[in-house]
């Protein structure tokens, strides 16, 4: 057993990670990105209309599509706000499939459990408030793992990696949707003049709320490329790790399996 001394309780708790363009210490991150999505809990689809010009809907189909759901799988979606993904999980995979949705946010996971209820269809889904660093699962507990534009804002990325593997039966797959690096120099700069200048702006005016898009808009751009990310799944012991790009890496798809 690892026991943290005096000195390493200080380091821990003294260390430093990016807000969007701001370094805080790891102990304020959390709450401060919680605090950005209880303020956009309501309006959350119109937020990821804004963040990707409304194409993400066509990017999670083609999440779905690679991930094939299958009868009888176990889904965890972390970071699963409204539950858009595992809704539409539970729906290919018909039969016996089940989903437990996690956020970080009680307010995200109240909007959730609102369009579950206004559903015609059963579901069977699990809501649970907690953080993707410290999952309150047993390993080897779910088949399928996803997150959606959530890995990049948790403090410690590499962590949340670990808790994804350990939750995984052997077998089990990973599959993460992110904003990524464009591999386009032309399209890359006039996505760079849309994200700073005019979605802070359209954040204000849709949500009355311009500081939490503005950090959104700087952390997609401090988070990592789509090979060094591919490097940290890797470095896990995820197998057959490959990532797609979407709209010309505008977001991109990592895949991983537990084997």
């Amino acid at each position: 057993m690892h026991y943290i001394d005096a000195n390493e309780r200080f380091f821990l708790k003294n260390r430093f990670t990016d807000f969007g363009f701001t370094r805080v210490k790891d102990s304020q991150k959390s709450e401060l990105v919680r605090n950005v999505f209880t303020s956009v809990a309501s309006r959350y689809d119109v937020m990821n209309d804004i963040m990707s010009v409304g194409i993400h809907r066509l990017w999670k189909e083609w999440m779905l599509d690679w991930l094939a759901p299958r009868p009888g799988q176990s889904l965890i979606d972390v970071a699963g706000g409204t539950g858009d993904i595992a809704f539409e999980f539970l729906k290919r995979a018909k039969g016996s499939a089940n989903a437990t949705i996690l956020d970080i946010t009680e307010s995200m996971v109240s909007e959730g459990k609102k369009r579950a209820n206004t559903s015609k269809k059963r579901l069977k889904v699990n809501w649970v408030c907690g953080d993707a660093m410290h999952l309150p699962f047993l390993g080897n507990s779910f088949d399928v793992y996803t997150i959606s534009f959530g890995i990049r804002n948790v403090t410690d990325i590499q962590k949340a990696l670990s808790e994804a593997y350990r939750v995984l039966r052997p077998g089990g797959r990973l599959m993460i949707l992110e904003f990524s690096k464009v591999d386009n120099e032309i399209l890359s700069w006039l996505y760079d003049k849309y994200s700073f200048n005019l979605i802070p702006f359209l954040g204000e005016m849709v949500t009355n709320d311009r500081d939490s898009y503005q950090y959104l808009i700087e952390s997609i751009r401090k988070f990592p490329d789509q090979e060094d990310f591919l490097d940290m799944i890797k470095t896990e012991g995820f197998k057959q790790v490959r990532y797609r790009n979407l709209s010309f890496g505008v977001a991109a798809l990592h895949s991983a399996w537990k084997i």
